[in-house]
């Protein structure tokens, strides 16, 4: 991929060696790669011992300040809880006429997805197409709830949703690049605290073995692997 001379000029700039978050941000910030409002990720090698057996890595993270991003929600349910889950904000409710949408026409414009109990009997139908984009509904994630209205809220309210893939690698939202410095600091720590609150209890040493935060379009600045986020 060729890059442009915004990005060159960020590359010749960017730390080397892994810096501390504050100062991670300060760059991102004072290095845009794009005249867009980048979103700002954080991203974790994992090591590919974790891609073995039953240790793959997934949660989810309420950003203290948000994502900075419009988050359109879908809900799969009836009765009283698809009621609390339009009044609370949801973008899409329904059941079978959701269900048939999203299995035979392969819709899927949303971000994410939520679904009562008793609804994901039917659910489990557009697992081939929801489980590829990562939106089938999960227990572990809060996403199979018969709480509607707060799955909803948090979901809207700056709750993210992450995964390991197959490589050992995990990305997270952590807000967008016009947020103030101290935001985008206290997501991020945030963010570390989760995954390592996601470590499988059969992993023993180092569990993050690198960690990069970048815009969009922008430079990766790498890390200081930490644990401790206080």
């Amino acid at each position: 991929m060729k890059h442009g001379k915004k990005y060159r000029s960020a590359l010749k700039k960017a730390p080397q060696k892994p810096v501390s978050i504050e100062e991670a941000v300060k760059f991102v910030k004072a290095n845009p790669g794009a005249k867009f409002d980048e979103t700002v990720d954080v991203y974790f090698h994992l090591g590919k011992e974790l891609t073995k057996g039953d240790t793959a890595v997934r949660g989810t993270v309420k950003l203290p300040n948000g994502s900075g991003k419009t988050v359109r929600v879908a809900v799969f349910a009836g009765g009283d809880a698809a009621e609390a889950a339009r009044a609370a904000g949801a973008d899409f409710v329904g059941m079978s006429d959701l269900v048939e949408k999203v299995s035979k026409e392969g819709w899927c414009d949303f971000d994410v997805a939520i679904a009562t109990v008793e609804a994901m009997k039917e659910v489990r139908k557009c697992a081939r197409v929801l489980g590829p984009r990562g939106l089938m509904p999960n227990p572990k994630t809060g996403t199979v709830t018969d709480d509607t209205a707060t799955a909803v809220k948090e979901a809207k309210g700056g709750k993210v949703d992450f995964r390991m893939d197959k490589t050992g690698n995990l990305c997270v939202i952590a807000g967008k690049r016009s947020f103030e410095e101290s935001a985008l600091v206290d997501n991020i720590k945030a963010v570390i605290s989760a995954v390592h609150g996601a470590k499988p209890a059969s992993v023993k040493g180092a569990f993050v073995k690198s960690m990069t935060i970048s815009s969009t379009m922008g430079v990766g600045v790498p890390v200081i692997v930490s644990a401790d986020v206080e």
